[in-house]
C-alpha cells in the first residue's frame, strides 16, 4: 500500500506517526522544508521524504504551490491520502482534484481551545471544511470520536480512534549524546512543558504551589515553552524563588535534559483533547500529574502513569504534588509503567499497525462501494 502523509506543522507527532508506519507500506510525506529539514534525521530511511517549498498562509504564492502539489500527487498515485492535520487553509481548494484517492484526516482538537492563538489565527470554516471533504476522520480517544461526530454531523463509522504516539525522538537525542539526569540533590522538581496558552492551565499549577507552603521543602518548578509570560501571573505564586521560567522557543538538547531531570510533569489544563507532553513524558518513563479533561484523565488512569486531578482545584493539584513528593517508591512505579506504554501499546510501531489496518478497511469500503454501482447501474 502506498501511502502519503501530508502536514504543515506537527513535527514531533508527525516523525512519531511516519515511523510507525515506516515498513508497513510505501509512505511518501510531504512536508515544509523550512519547518522539517532539520528533522530528517529522525525518520526512518525507508520514508520517501518531500520537502516542499510550502508557502506561509498569507503568501500568494500558494496557488502556484496547490498546483504543483496537486500534480505530484498525481504522478505518485497512493491508494491513501492521510492529512495529518485539519489546519489546512489551502488544501481545501484542491482537495477535490485528489479524487478518487481516498482522504483521511486527523482532528487533534475537535474544538479550539481558550487561548490558543495559532489555531484561531485560521478561520473555523477552513478546518470543518477538510473534515467535510474527508472519506474519514481520526481521533486520538473514544470521547473524541462521540464529540467529533455530534460537532462534524459525521456517521461514528466514518470516524476512527488512534491515539498519539510516544515521542521518542528526545530520548534517542539523549542515548545518542550521553546525557544523564543529575546527581539526586534531595530535590522534586516538577516540569510543565510545551505551549504555554491559557488553557494550559499554567493559572492553576501556580495556585497549587502557593497552596503547598512548605510541605514539599525542595520543590523546583520549571515552565518552559513560548506562549503567555508566566511571570504575568507573579502574584499568584507562593515562592517565585522556586520557580525557574524559560518562556521561549525550547531546542531538543534543552527539551531532552528537562526531562531527563523532571521528577515529575505536569498537566494542569483547563481544557484539552489530548497531549503529546504525556507522549512525551511517557518515552522517558517520567509520571504525570493531569487534570481530568479530554482524553488525558482516562488515558493516565488506564495506564497507571501518574495521577490524576478534577480540573480547577488547586488543592487537589497541590495535594498531588506533595504525594508524589512524599513517596519515590510511587514515583517509580509510575514511571515504569509509563515507559512499558511508551515501549508497547503506544509505541509508533504498534499505532501504525492500527493505522494500516484503518487504510484497509477504507480501501475495502470504497472498492464495495464501486461494485455496488456497477451492479445498481443500467446495463450493469
Amino acid at each position: 500500500m502506498k501511502i502519503l502523509l501530508l502536514v504543515s506543522e506537527l513535527e514531533d507527532y508527525t516523525v512519531a506517526f511516519a515511523n510507525g508506519l515506516a515498513g508497513r507500506g510505501q509512505v511518501v510525506l510531504c512536508v515544509p522544508r523550512r519547518r522539517y529539514e532539520r528533522m530528517v534525521r529522525w525518520l526512518d530511511p525507508s520514508i520517501d521524504v518531500r520537502l516542499l517549498e510550502w508557502p506561509r498562509h498569507r503568501s500568494p504564492s500558494n496557488v502556484r504551490f496547490l498546483i504543483a502539489l496537486t500534480r505530484l500527487i498525481r504522478r505518485e498515485r497512493p491508494h491513501i491520502i492521510h492529512l495529518l492535520s485539519n489546519n489546512v487553509l489551502w488544501l481545501n481548494l484542491t482537495m477535490p482534484f485528489w479524487r478518487p484517492v481516498p482522504i483521511v484526516t486527523t482532528v487533534h482538537d475537535v474544538e479550539v481551545h481558550p487561548g490558543d492563538r495559532d489555531t484561531k489565527s485560521l478561520p473555523s470554516w477552513s478546518t470543518q471544511l477538510a473534515v467535510r471533504q474527508s472519506d474519514a476522520i481520526v481521533v486520538h480517544g473514544e470521547g473524541l470520536r462521540r464529540h467529533a461526530a455530534k460537532r462534524f454531523g459525521r456517521p461514528m463509522d466514518d470516524i476512527h480512534v488512534l491515539s498519539h504516539p510516544a515521542i521518542g525522538r528526545y530520548v534517542e537525542l539523549a542515548r545518542s549524546e550521553g546525557l544523564e539526569p543529575r546527581a539526586d540533590d534531595g530535590s522534586f522538581t516538577l516540569l510543565m512543558f510545551g505551549r504555554i496558552f491559557a488553557y494550559k492551565g499554567l493559572d492553576l499549577l501556580l495556585r497549587a504551589e502557593a497552596a503547598l507552603g512548605g510541605r514539599v521543602p525542595g520543590l523546583r518548578v520549571v515552565v518552559a515553552g513560548r506562549g503567555d509570560d508566566p511571570w504575568a501571573l507573579r502574584d499568584l505564586m507562593g515562592d517565585p524563588g522556586r520557580y525557574d521560567i524559560r518562556s521561549r522557543f525550547i531546542e531538543d538538547r534543552e527539551v531532552a535534559e528537562l526531562f531527563l531531570n523532571a521528577s515529575a510533569v505536569a498537566l494542569p489544563y483547563a481544557e484539552a483533547s489530548q497531549s503529546g507532553v504525556l507522549n512525551l513524558a511517557a518515552a522517558f518513563g517520567r509520571p504525570v500529574i493531569a487534570t481530568d479533561v479530554g482524553e488525558i484523565g482516562a488515558t493516565v488512569q488506564a495506564h497507571r502513569v501518574g495521577l490524576v486531578v478534577p480540573p480547577g482545584s488547586p488543592q487537589a493539584m497541590a495535594d498531588a504534588i506533595a504525594r508524589l513528593a512524599e513517596d519515590a517508591a510511587a514515583r517509580s512505579e509510575y514511571g515504569r509503567n509509563a515507559r512499558r506504554w511508551a515501549e508497547g501499546p503506544n509505541a509508533p510501531a504498534a499505532i501504525g499497525a492500527r493505522a494500516l489496518t484503518i487504510y484497509d478497511g477504507i480501501l475495502r469500503k470504497q472498492k464495495e462501494a464501486y461494485v455496488e454501482r456497477m451492479y445498481s447501474s443500467p446495463g450493469g
